[in-house]
């Protein structure tokens, strides 16, 4: 593998990042690689291998995806070829039965053994919620030992994160799915501050709110399912949810601009602020991903009209972490601005 294996391939040097509190600098966009529902993870893989030759070098990985064995080849690869660890950033996160003291720092370091690497870029708590799930388990499954957000529960994990920076191990942490209420008592309470939030961050989910609280706290907003995920799981799939690139705003710009609408979506959030993770194992698609942020902006009228098609439509919404009977998924979201109580 080389930098200009392929005439297509983008200078990484051109991929604008964004600065961190600590310094560090992460690409705008990164390749995310949660297809396990979808596609083996062999596929997703060769998908990372190809990305990197065409100019990623974001790379947002996970646990729970269970291929990050797969991926961990393929960046040794790319290190072995002249790709610099320093140019690469490589995310992944503790799932949600590795919350226990004891069990955050082995996780850590099964991601990085897997990973073929001596230290993560960035190292998120994947859920607030203690609460796992089989693969691919329905809507209505529920993990017997599911508990609610425990604030002091919650520190502890954090507290562990912390010590895998002091070791090294880890150069930023991180959130991700979590509420205002929730960071307003990370954010009191933590030793170092997290870095990144994962969230969900579409055009028909923007997030407003959320977004700006903390992009005001000096953390970087990540976005998941730029595009409308419409590989989702299905159990996450109601019949209330709307397509993002069919949006007449979204598919009008796409017109103008003579690409598909899934690179308005990632031009959008990209000119928002934020950094965006599609995931996709289409070469034509993720290598448009990539060079939509260093063509032309969406002009300002452009942005507006996005901006007014917001309609709150959460894909992701995570019913298999609810912990008693009778709730809904919005009690996993504090919608009232307030923890939802055991």
């Amino acid at each position: 593998m080389s930098l200009n294996l392929s005439k297509e391939a983008v200078d990484p040097k051109q991929v604008p990042s964004k600065t961190l509190r600590t310094g560090a600098k992460i690409p705008v966009v990164g390749l995310g690689t949660f297809g396990s529902d979808c596609y083996p993870g062999e596929e997703v893989a060769a998908a990372v291998k190809d990305a990197i030759a065409l100019g990623y070098r974001h790379i947002d990985c996970a646990s729970i995806y269970g291929n990050e064995h797969l991926i961990g080849p393929v960046l040794r690869e790319a290190i072995k070829s002249g790709v610099k660890r320093e140019e690469l950033w490589i995310t992944s996160k503790l799932w949600n039965d590795k919350h226990a003291e004891k069990d955050v720092g082995p996780s850590c370091e099964k991601s990085l053994k897997d990973l073929q690497l001596d230290y993560l870029d960035l190292y998120l708590i994947h859920w607030p919620f203690p609460n796992s799930h089989a693969k691919g388990v329905s809507v209505s499954s529920r993990d017997k030992n599911a508990k609610a957000y425990i604030h002091e529960n919650y520190m502890k994990t954090w507290r562990q994160l912390e010590k895998l920076v002091e070791r090294g191990l880890v150069k930023n942490i991180g959130t991700s799915n979590m509420t205002i209420p929730k960071l307003k008592l990370l954010l009191r309470d933590a030793k170092i501050k997290p870095s990144c939030g994962e969230m969900e961050l579409h055009p028909h989910l923007q997030q407003a709110e959320l977004y700006d609280f903390v992009v005001k706290a000096g953390i970087i907003p990540i976005g998941y399912s730029p595009i409308g995920s419409p590989k989702r799981p299905e159990r996450d799939k109601t019949p209330a949810d709307t397509v993002d690139i069919e949006d007449p705003v979204i598919v009008k710009i796409a017109e103008r601009l003579k690409v598909h609408p899934a690179v308005v979506c990632v031009k959008w959030g990209v000119q928002r602020g934020e950094v965006v993770i599609p995931f996709s194992v289409n070469r034509s698609k993720y290598l448009s991903n990539l060079k939509a942020v260093l063509s032309a902006p969406l002009t300002n009228e452009e942005m507006k009209e996005i901006a007014d098609i917001d309609k709150n439509c959460r894909l992701i919404k995570g019913q298999v972490f609810l912990w008693k009977e009778g709730q809904t998924w919005e009690d996993l979201w504090d919608l009232d601005g307030k923890i939802t109580p055991p």
